[in-house]
């Protein structure tokens, strides 16, 4: 199992675009992939439940994934937050 602190640093947050996007990359990956934000803990290829952590602009976020491609599964997430879901 790995996991990384990502910092959500697009203006609005994880609103239904960037959400969307998420659960899009997660589920090209085997592993189980979460999302952690206060204790909550959302299943990164449900949109439903990505949303519903409602991760405004500056939360920190922790991704965890667990399985046979779960390098690859973080790298990816964290690449769609660094490019903020090109949206600026």
């Amino acid at each position: 199992m790995i996991e990384k602190d990502i910092k959500v640093i697009n203006k609005l947050g994880l609103h239904a675009r960037p959400s969307s996007m998420i659960v899009q990359t997660a589920m090209k990956f085997k592993s189980s992939i979460n999302l952690i934000k206060d204790g909550a803990n959302a299943d990164a290829k449900s949109i439903m439940s990505v949303m519903m952590l409602a991760a405004g602009c500056d939360s920190i976020v922790t991704v965890r994934a667990n399985g046979p491609d779960e390098s690859d599964a973080i790298a990816a997430i964290t690449s769609l937050f660094e490019q903020k879901f090109k949206e600026e």
